[in-house]
């Protein structure tokens, strides 16, 4: 009997080991070992591997690319226009050879594959060649974002690489919408958000929300991995949707590689892994092609309170003396800048660290300004249609053109050469403000009848463009010399500079002083403008 005892206590043992050991197993197998796998071979020799795409998908992603340069912090607070030219035209005149990426691409630390082919190399030259000042800026975005995904990412087990989907989804942009209808730095559709447990609603849209959304895309990451067991296919699955993969596969003879079901997936979906590759190469290797960091003018250091109370962004601004676009850029899942928050559900408010203190010192004062006007009757009202930040427009049978910005063109010119509204052009291409840039690619849904007329727009000469509406672009004003104080501390408008990124140079100093020291109603200012900013000594 004791023998007997002594074998089941070894036996409930071993399978208690066994499971423990299996457990610690499939956390591990999440995390595997990476191989470089190689089409495109050139004087180096690799013959590990032949996979043939070889396919030109950049299109798909110069939208997002578009849509970030449009985004008002990135026009507040980067100079993308700064790059040295002499490193740029050294840049696009090097082509190098297939080894040397491959080389790069060895000596990543990834539990991810990173295979190699043309195609992956179109898009590494999309990123270090045709958008290169794009880069700069998601580099200095990234100091932002990448510390909050890799804590999410850490928290499921998940490799800390992933925090480079968000590349390819946005760009980096938390306000990011798809023409599907797509939103938010992970770029969830309604459906799979609200399946992840995201708050969707009249005045919040958690889809927008770094962190919350960070979780979700997390929560969603690690079920397509349980899935396919392959980070490839879950990558492709992320963009395509499940059903989509498991059809490539069926269709592919039961292949659970992502290349050999690569021409079976939709077109978009077949850029997501050569894109995703791309897009880690280049985060490690910038300095390599010459790119530089950009650091944005806003601060980035940021941290939030819990709010109790309705409150509109605009008592929060005028109190505090913060732009309310800065307050929508640090807190983009309030669809009508309003925080619905009650005693029995409250909400989270993000600000910049140095406004933080002050928020908690004058919470009271914030609440009380014009209450009655914000929320009549002390009640939460529905948001009118002013504050539909992310309104869809119908493209239902229309097809989708590009325009080119040319020196003099503004949004309303565009909108008659295009027969389309203002509003829906800024909302196809995420623009506020009506800023665009000279170079910007714009998205224009037009009637699929006349998509040929309108295609030949973008390349008629401005004299041409005029005869469409009988529209002239607005004659250059040359103004008067300034005179200069010697009493007085100057500052020379750059381009992309507004009165808050100035006062934010001048400690001590707000946009309001500039206004009032300069006898300025609005906060219009040009290129070149001198300003006043404070008496000497």
């Amino acid at each position: 009997m004791n023998r007997l005892m002594a074998i089941a206590t070894i036996l409930i043992i071993s399978f208690l080991a066994t499971n423990a050991w299996g457990d610690d197993y499939r956390k591990q197998i999440i995390k595997k070992t990476k191989t470089i796998q190689i089409t495109g071979i050139d004087t180096a020799g690799y013959e590990k591997a032949f996979m043939y795409p070889d396919e030109n998908l950049n299109d798909i992603f110069e939208e997002k690319l578009d849509s970030l340069v449009s985004s008002w912090y990135v026009q507040s607070a980067f100079v993308i226009d700064s790059v040295d030219m002499v490193e740029v035209l050294d840049s696009l005149g090097t082509k190098l050879p297939d080894s040397v990426y491959v080389k790069r691409l060895e000596a990543m630390n990834s539990f991810i594959d990173l295979s190699y082919n043309k195609t992956v190399r179109n898009f590494i030259e999309l990123y270090t060649k045709r958008r290169r000042e794009l880069v700069g800026v998601m580099l200095g975005l990234s100091k932002y974002y990448f510390p909050m995904f890799e804590e999410v990412l850490d928290k499921y087990n998940l490799p800390l690489e992933l925090k480079y989907m968000a590349i390819i989804e946005s760009a980096l942009n938390p306000r990011a919408v798809s023409r599907v209808g797509a939103r938010g730095l992970w770029q969830f559709m309604y459906w799979t958000g609200k399946s992840y447990k995201l708050e969707m609603n009249s005045f919040v849209d958690e889809r927008h929300d770094p962190l919350a959304s960070t979780e979700a895309a997390a929560k969603f990451l690690k079920d397509l991995y349980d899935i396919y067991g392959d980070w490839h296919l879950v990558i492709a699955a992320y963009n395509c949707g499940p059903g989509n993969v498991r059809k490539a596969i069926r269709r592919s003879g039961g292949a659970k590689d992502y290349w050999k079901i690569y021409y079976r997936l939709p077109r978009e979906t077949r850029g997501y892994v050569p894109s995703f590759i791309a897009a880690m190469y280049v985060m490690n290797n910038y300095k390599e092609h010459n790119l530089k960091l950009k650091e944005p003018e806003f601060e980035v250091v940021s941290d939030t309170v819990m709010v109790r109370d309705y409150v509109n962004f605009k008592q929060i601004s005028t109190v505090l003396d913060v732009p309310i676009e800065e307050l929508r850029y640090y807190n983009p899942q309030y669809k009508a800048d309003i925080i619905p928050a009650t005693k029995d559900k409250s909400y989270v408010l993000r600000l910049p660290q140095s406004h933080l203190g002050e928020y908690i010192d004058r919470e009271k004062e914030v609440m009380a300004y014009k209450r009655k006007e914000f929320f009549p009757d002390n009640r939460l009202k529905a948001p009118s249609n002013k504050y539909s930040r992310f309104a869809a427009v119908n493209i239902k049978g229309k097809s989708k053109v590009y325009y080119k910005v040319k020196s003099g063109d503004n949004l309303g010119f565009i909108a008659d050469w295009y027969d389309v509204g203002v509003s829906s052009l800024r909302y196809w291409n995420n623009i506020r403000r009506n800023l665009i840039r000279v170079g910007q690619r714009l998205v224009v849904y037009v009637p699929s009848s006349k998509v040929d007329y309108y295609r030949g727009i973008n390349t008629m000469s401005s004299a041409q463009k005029r005869k469409l509406t009988g529209k002239s672009a607005p004659a250059t004003v040359n103004s008067k010399p300034q005179k200069i104080d010697s009493n007085y501390e100057y500052h020379t408008v750059r381009r992309n500079e507004n009165l808050w990124i100035i006062a934010r140079k001048y400690p001590g100093i707000s946009a309001k002083d500039i206004m009032r020291l300069n006898n300025m109603r609005k906060s219009n200012i040009r290129v070149g403008q001198k300003l006043k900013i404070r008496r000497r000594g």
